[in-house]
């Protein structure tokens, strides 16, 4: 079937160069990754993958690593083995 639809989106334009990095890594562009995305959502009748509002233990694990109390950034790998083994 010849295609000929078209699909007009706005995104973050920072996470359309992330995406598309990965998508350069994988050797698809954007129009294939979506095609892929339709067919995924066509042959399951939904979304591929799980949507769900994270929970209330969850939403404040979120919010507690966003806001940097309970996470550890590392400048350097040796840091962060040297961490693990502390």
């Amino acid at each position: 079937m010849p295609k000929s639809a078209m699909i007009r989106a706005r995104t973050d334009s920072h996470l359309k160069e992330k995406v598309e990095e990965i998508f350069d890594e994988l050797g698809l562009n954007a129009t294939t990754a979506i095609n892929i995305f339709y067919k995924q959502v066509l042959l399951s009748h939904g979304l591929p993958f799980e949507v769900r509002v994270p929970n209330a233990t969850t939403q404040k694990a979120m919010k507690s690593a966003k806001a940097g109390r309970t996470v550890k950034g590392f400048t350097n790998v040796d840091a962060l083995f040297k961490s693990l083994k502390a």
